[in-house]
């Protein structure tokens, strides 16, 4: 489906927008507290992001849905969770040390942290909202937020996002989020906020589910010769 938002084309992106959207991906989450707590050094974070965002991008035409606009300056990915989603994989630690290497640790420990406080109330998942860092401020997310809220609000379902820092958590609370509860990084990690925007009811909007971390039935970690310290963000 193709619809057009404030002069914006927005449409679902396929394989043929990968190498645009990819790096549009990388760009727009490369600084930040997130970023610079995951992968300290800027020259090992422009390579690993590349390759982390390369595979979100194809995980999220797998297995979610994608929107671009018709210039490919931003993308969102979106995962419906409509019911609770496992919580492990083993496989997954294998594929972060083939993307991040020496700063897989991070990585893994930020998923299980995500995957540990999602909640299991039935949602659409906005993983990852990302603008070109050139054409930021100029409503192109907005746009593509608001298009998608649109069709969440006509089937009666609530969103659920994390926030990485403070001037996104302030972009959802204008787009009819609230936060909840905040998931604390170790080692000097930043806090990442927990955003719902609840399902239209008569009174409102649906509350922020309650949410208790989920346990495991096994320890993901990886392997011993990854254990170094170092990584990048979201």
């Amino acid at each position: 489906m193709t619809t057009t938002n404030n002069e914006l084309r927005i449409r679902p992106a396929t394989d043929t927008d990968a190498a645009p959207l990819i790096a549009v991906l990388a760009e727009a989450f490369h600084a930040g507290p997130l970023a610079e707590w995951l992968i300290p050094d800027p020259g090992d974070r422009r390579a690993v992001y590349y390759r982390y965002f390369a595979d979100a991008f194809y995980q999220g035409l797998a297995r979610g849905q994608v929107y671009t606009t018709g210039d490919q300056t931003a993308v969102t990915i979106w995962y419906p969770r409509l019911a609770p989603a496992p919580t492990d994989n083993p496989r997954r630690v294998e594929e972060l040390e083939g993307i991040a290497g020496a700063y897989a640790p991070k990585f893994v420990l930020l998923e299980e942290m995500f995957d540990a406080f999602h909640p299991d109330q039935p949602h659409h998942y906005l993983a990852y909202a990302a603008v070109d860092p050139r054409r930021q401020n100029q409503g192109i997310g907005t746009a593509l937020l608001t298009d998608y809220h649109r069709r969440l609000d006509q089937l009666g379902l609530p969103a659920y996002l994390e926030a990485s820092n403070l001037h996104n958590r302030r972009l959802y609370l204008r787009h009819g989020y609230t936060a909840g509860p905040t998931i604390v990084l170790p080692t000097a990690g930043p806090p990442i906020w927990r955003m719902w925007r609840g399902a239209p009811t008569d009174s409102g909007r649906t509350p922020f589910p309650p949410t208790r971390p989920r346990r495991r039935s096994c320890d993901r970690r990886p392997r011993d010769h990854h254990t170094d310290p170092a990584r990048t963000g979201r």
